[in-house]
């Protein structure tokens, strides 16, 4: 037999639309569900799945496919802030009067960003065609680094032949130190950052920059990394 109560709720768990409430309810499931995710894949990755996130967010899966009907909903939700982050850090890098400083600001601010969060990289490498928003600020970002790249080859102070794809080259391997260096990631990705500006340095008759102290590290950690 139904009750009152049957009739207003779902199997989600929120009261259907109309009732009492169903604002609150929702906001505030939605708010719950994306801090869950948002720590889940900075931690973990993106490859958590939608009912391991549910689970933690303490809400039915129905719940989460309300408020997010696909995983690239809740991925570029999630990492929304970040963006427009990235999209400032290298417009903010554009107004640097010294166009080298300003390259090395972005790169050390980004792999900061990505040894503290390993999600937030895997989503900018990642396509989202549905997401029209999310691709237009990467596609931002990834226009402003370009012009940044080659105002500082115009001012002497990045080689000639880094290309865009470097940026890629250089997550890609920063990825693999905070994966492999876990709690000792911030200071392993420093370090490697600051070798790798070296290298990409075109004035080498300037001395080289000091680098940042070493991170306890050790071999066992290259064949079995640390698994979060």
């Amino acid at each position: 037999m139904r009750t009152e109560h049957s009739r207003i709720t779902d199997p989600t768990g929120e009261p259907p639309a109309g009732t009492p409430g169903l604002r609150a309810d929702a906001l505030h499931n939605r708010t719950r569900i994306l801090e869950t995710a948002r720590e889940a894949f900075s931690t973990t990755g993106l490859d958590v799945s939608m009912a391991e996130i549910a689970r933690r967010s303490g809400v039915g899966i129905a719940t989460l496919y309300r408020r997010f009907p696909t995983k690239e909903a809740l991925v570029t939700e999630a990492f929304s802030d970040q963006f427009a982050e990235c999209v400032s850090v290298v417009d903010d890098a554009l107004a640097h009067p010294d166009p080298w400083h300003g390259f090395c600001w972005v790169v050390e601010k980004v792999c900061a960003m990505q040894a503290v969060d390993r999600g937030f990289t895997m989503a900018f490498l990642s396509a989202f065609p549905d997401a029209a928003a999310f691709e237009k600020k990467r596609a931002d970002a990834e226009h402003s680094f370009a012009r940044l790249i080659q105002r500082a080859k115009d001012a002497g102070g990045l080689r000639a032949d880094f290309a865009y794809e470097d940026l890629i080259l250089l997550l890609l391997a920063n990825g693999g130190v905070v994966t492999g260096s876990a709690a000792k990631a911030p200071e392993a990705s420093r370090r490697l950052v600051a070798y790798l500006l070296e290298a990409f340095r075109a004035d080498r008759a300037a001395p080289p920059a000091d680098l940042p102290p070493a991170p306890s590290l050790d071999l066992e950690q290259v064949y079995c990394p640390p698994t979060a």
